[in-house]
């Protein structure tokens, strides 16, 4: 699976992560720490729903913490992968409707993450672009920086996934 770790130009955030919305937060599994060293980042208790795309071990949910895990690769999805994204921004959304906190996180907290909780601020009202905007002011500059990920959303994710099926 092809991730975005071993790209050394892409930094790593400034922090572990940020809320996007009341409730929903993006993040990744790393952080840069006060000298500059990157870290690890370590989720326990500090959220009711995790949602891993990309697992690490040691890196959390504590147990007894809803924890969903769908690994998907930072470049083309197939249709079964979109399928997974859409089901968890979906969850996403009835986790916060019901009044829970989500952490939605990846490796950077950049683009995988930001798939699935721009398609979960879609499916509450928001154009793409609106949630593009929003995610890159809250999160960071380089969240969606993944332009065919940015291409799925402005298509929607549904469509790129019958289109992806076609394909297949």
């Amino acid at each position: 699976m092809r991730t975005r770790e071993s790209q050394p130009d892409v930094p790593a955030p400034d922090s572990p992560w940020d809320e996007i919305e009341p409730g929903l937060w993006m993040g990744g599994h790393q952080v840069r720490g006060p000298v500059g060293r990157v870290e690890p980042v370590v989720v326990h208790r500090q959220f009711d729903l995790v949602q891993t795309l990309l697992r690490l071990p040691e890196h959390g949910p504590d147990p007894g913490v809803e924890h969903q895990v769908w690994p998907i690769p930072d470049g083309p999805l197939d249709g079964t992968q979109l399928a997974g994204v859409i089901r968890l921004a979906e969850a996403a959304c009835e986790a916060l409707d019901a009044g829970r906190t989500v952490l939605v996180r990846c490796f950077h907290g950049y683009n995988r993450s930001g798939l699935v909780v721009a398609h979960a601020l879609m499916h509450r009202g928001r154009s793409a672009e609106e949630a593009i905007e929003v995610i890159r002011t809250r999160r960071s500059s380089w969240a969606l920086h993944n332009g065919l990920f940015v291409d799925y959303l402005r298509a929607g994710l549904v469509t790129a996934r019958m289109l992806e099926e076609l394909a297949e």
